[in-house]
């Protein structure tokens, strides 16, 4: 679907690509009221709402209309970029347009909000434009929530009640080789390399005990027991427990 050749009337095998001394050109020019310039930077930069709008192939809209909203907030990013703070445009353009394809989703999302939440969630979204343009930087929640004068978990909520669920296998950067993908950036606290090894240390160290102390340790530290119910059941008083659990741990810290 996206890649077809002709989207909204506009044949994307034949869109221009132009270079960075290009580009900055023509944005002088547009801050000086040139709308040919405006036009032409429009179209050489219609590449990149076409990479942008790629990610969202799988979400069953149109490319046509992607393609549409993306460019809308492609002139919203030219609109608000400033040249003086020497950030590349694209780098500056392709938070706008992703975050103008994703409003355009929530407002057709069959899930409803509530409009309050709505209603704060597209402040919070206007709150964060401001600040981008004015900053040139990604606001922080703590920033966003100052600008509205409201409480930072307020913001959270509302953000996150009308936020689009993302697959794991959503691509997130492609540089011509393998993709990215999301669930190549989260990280899996069970089975990471840090707790693989601390596993095989311990079981490693556990088969250097003596039976009595690996029975003593696997009931206090793998089934819960207290020392009195270990007392209890192996028949030794809890004082004894304690010592020989207290020796056991000595082992096996010294061994890992």
């Amino acid at each position: 679907m996206i890649n077809k050749v002709e989207i909204c009337g506009v044949n994307t095998a034949k869109l221009p690509n132009l270079s960075n001394d290009k580009k900055i050109e023509l944005l002088k020019r547009i801050k000086e009221g040139d709308n040919v310039a405006r036009e032409e930077f429009i179209q050489g930069n219609l590449r990149l709402v076409l990479s942008v709008i790629q990610r969202f192939n799988s979400r069953g809209e149109t490319a046509d209309d992607l393609f549409q909203v993306g460019c809308i907030g492609l002139i919203k990013a030219i609109d608000n970029f400033n040249l003086e703070v020497g950030v590349k445009f694209s780098t500056y353009a392709v938070p706008m347009i992703i975050g103008e394809v994703r409003r355009y989703l929530r407002d057709y999302n069959s899930i409803r909000v509530s409009r309050s939440l709505r209603d704060t969630a597209y402040k919070a979204l206007q709150a964060k434009e401001r600040l981008i343009s004015k900053n040139q930087k990604e606001p922080t929640i703590a920033e966003i929530a100052k600008e509205l004068d409201m409480e930072k978990e307020e913001i959270v909520f509302a953000l996150d009640a009308i936020a689009d669920p993302v697959s794991l296998y959503e691509p997130v950067y492609h540089d011509g080789g393998d993709a990215i993908f999301v669930m190549d950036q989260v990280k899996d606290e069970k089975s990471c390399d840090e707790l693989w090894l601390e596993q095989i240390g311990l079981k490693e160290a556990m088969k250097r005990l003596s039976n009595r102390e690996k029975h003593i340790l696997s009931l206090r530290f793998f089934q819960g027991r207290t020392q009195m119910e270990v007392a209890n059941e192996i028949g030794i008083s809890q004082a004894q427990v304690s010592r020989l659990e207290k020796s056991a741990i000595a082992h096996m810290r010294k061994y890992m």
